[in-house]
């Protein structure tokens, strides 16, 4: 069996799981709790295929794993594993039929978005199939350049933590009524910009090593941009329609890329 092979049947594997736990307990959310767990075993297959003896590898994992530290920890605390749904789809099941909600769920929540969790990974293909590329200068750059948006994404995160706590505690009279300060000043979504960005930076590993950027496991990356940019006009349509002084917000803030504000103040509605 190789590499690929592994991954792609531990991958099946995990698609039977969460598609057969969606329906025993009626929780569309399994994807989400293996999101920031199955890549780290992916990338990590590789590097064991290799024998644990190809440098690059072994930092692609040691990152990707760090990733996944980072993500389950932010997930645990917000309640991830205790069972909670994703807000998201009863509002959605709430809009269709219940088989279209069935049919969306196999072929979107199962198998689409594990497929993103295989492709974003396989830069780390790449670069086991060219294992004779040595670890060099370049990569030493874009590690430092993935941890740098691991800690932005960890910062993001962080102050949208503080400031939910800070509003839980303040009340229905807690102001402002959405976070709009700190990185969230510069952009609507810093933390799913940050997200993006290290799997744009995990894609250029594999083209080091390759030693050219036109590398077909640029699709991993570009597809999780594509579904970012779906769940965020979602996630925004709801805001908006709880907020509408979000409106406000949207205009003045860019909404993913951080960048200086159209307007220095706060939306306080």
């Amino acid at each position: 069996m190789t590499a690929l092979q592994a991954v792609l049947l531990t991958a099946a594997a995990v698609c039977a799981f969460v598609w057969i736990a969606s329906l025993i307990t009626k929780d569309h959310s399994w994807v989400d709790r293996l999101w920031s767990v199955v890549p780290v075993v992916y990338v990590w297959i590789f590097a064991a295929y290799a024998g644990l003896a190809d440098a690059r590898l072994n930092v692609m994992a040691v990152l990707v794993t760090l990733w996944g530290a980072r993500l389950t920890f932010n997930f645990a605390r917000k309640g991830g594993y205790t069972g909670t749904e994703d807000y998201r789809w009863p509002i959605l099941r709430a809009r269709m039929k219940p088989w279209q909600f069935e049919i969306f769920n196999l072929f979107f929540i199962v198998l689409y978005q594990n497929t993103i969790l295989v492709l974003i990974t396989l830069p780390a293909l790449t670069a086991y199939e060219h294992r004779s590329t040595p670890f060099g200068v370049l990569d030493a750059v874009v590690a430092a350049v993935f941890l740098l948006f691991l800690v932005g994404e960890t910062v993001a995160d962080q102050q949208q933590w503080n400031f939910h706590r800070a509003k839980k505690a303040g009340g229905s009279d807690f102001r402002p009524r959405f976070l709009q300060s700190g990185l969230w000043r510069y952009s609507r979504h810093p933390n799913f910009f940050f997200e993006q960005a290290q799997w744009w930076v995990f894609f250029l590993f594999g083209a080091v090593a390759a030693g050219s950027l036109l590398q077909w496991t640029v699709l991993g990356a570009a597809l999780l941009t594509g579904l970012f940019i779906g769940s965020t006009i979602f996630t925004e349509s709801i805001t908006k329609s709880k907020y509408p002084e979000y409106a406000e917000y949207q205009r003045s803030t860019s909404p993913i890329v951080p960048w200086w504000p159209k307007s220095r103040s706060r939306v306080e509605v």
